[in-house]
């Protein structure tokens, strides 16, 4: 394994001889140091070789040491700057801190404050540098996986179009079939054929569930204040023919105000609610409630509960997932794409899903937005 170099230091001093001493001093302690008793130099210098650590004299005639450390942070942003100073001007230096300087050394010099000062400079140099690497890496990575889900999301739209049209033909001549020459099949047939129309029917569901579901991915978010109750409500007199002869028991508490999409919140409010009226069929009376809960944070925390058939919370995790059912089609119709939507708007508006729920003793659906 290859050597670490030894840090390397610039010290700017308009004292020639201090300088010269103090570039000594730390070369034998293991630096490679480099001394200017003239700012220009010291600059000229950071522009043409890297340095770790810049140690720069406060009072300087040229130019003072918090204006250098200035102009050498524009050159190098990770350089760690140390002010050099006298016990009459700390509060100078101190304040020189709030500008880019990491630390500073009062004169006359005491070689073990110094060597402690270097060290706390170039760990912390260090960190930031790694810290640095870190976030480019992350950003790096969050590029890839936004370039990865958009063609994701690009071949999945491409592939439900492409197969729309032979899935609808599939279903246009088995339905021709099943009116023309329906009297002369078999009983067993005429099985097969329901059955046939049936599975295009519901892989036609599946496909442009998916599309939606794609299209919303990459739908522009509209930013303007949205009043959830009404969003709600909307939302409830479009499932009307979903209700049509049900006993159901419904109550809407006080909503928030929120900046937001207003379709796209009237959508989540249709789809959870939808899968409410779904899961209530079995009731007699059907209970389904939308409300807040009080937080203390900085969130508005909404939720929509049923007294429906429920579900095991150790499938929770299943509940937002494309195409992901806990339920068979043959209890409860549906291609397991609603909530998945409803996950999928609400991240994009900064906010948090999760479900709660027993089996047979209903559910309860929560999604956060900003306050």
């Amino acid at each position: 394994m290859a050597e670490e170099p030894p840090p390397r230091i610039l010290i700017v001093d308009d004292e020639q001889l201090q300088m010269a001493a103090l570039c000594n001093t730390l070369r034998d302690e293991g630096f490679e140091t480099t001394g200017f008793a003239s700012a220009a130099q010291g600059l000229a210098a950071l522009r043409s070789k890297n340095f770790d650590v810049l140690l720069t004299d406060l009072i300087m005639p040229e130019m003072d040491g918090i204006s250098l450390l200035q102009a050498a942070l524009e050159i190098d942003s990770n350089l760690a700057g140390i002010i050099m100073t006298g016990q009459g001007t700390v509060d100078t230096a101190v304040d020189a801190m709030k500008t880019g300087a990491l630390d500073y050394i009062l004169k006359p010099f005491n070689l073990k404050s110094i060597l402690t000062v270097l060290s706390r400079a170039l760990a912390l140099r260090r960190l930031r540098m790694d810290n640095s690497a870190l976030q480019q890496r992350l950003s790096e990575r969050t590029q890839e996986l936004e370039a990865a889900n958009k063609e994701l999301d690009a071949f999945a739209s491409s592939v439900a179009h492409d197969l729309n049209a032979p899935v609808r033909h599939i279903g246009a001549f088995a339905r021709v079939l099943e009116e023309e020459c329906g009297d002369n099949l078999t009983g067993e047939a005429r099985v097969y054929l329901a059955n046939l129309i049936g599975s295009t029917d519901r892989l036609r569901r599946l496909i442009n569930d998916l599309l939606h579901f794609c299209r919303l991915a990459h739908a522009d978010l509209k930013q303007e204040r949205v009043e959830l109750k009404t969003a709600a409500m909307t939302a409830w007199s479009r499932l009307a023919p979903e209700t049509a002869g049900r006993e159901i028991c419904w109550q809407l508490g006080e909503l928030p105000a929120v900046r937001g999409d207003a379709s796209l919140l009237e959508q989540v409010f249709y789809n959870l609610l939808s899968n409410a009226i779904k899961y209530t069929r079995t009731r007699r009376v059907a209970q389904i409630e939308v409300g807040r809960l009080p937080t203390a944070t900085g969130e508005h925390v909404v939720f929509v509960r049923d007294n429906g058939v429920g579900f095991d919370m150790a499938h929770a995790g299943k509940l937002f997932g494309v195409f992901q059912r806990l339920h068979s089609a043959q209890q409860f119709e549906g291609t397991g794409m609603g909530l998945a939507n409803v996950r999928s708007t609400i991240t994009r508006l900064g906010g948090r899903t999760w479900a709660n729920g027993e089996i047979e003793k209903g559910a309860t659906f929560f999604f956060t937005l900003q306050a």
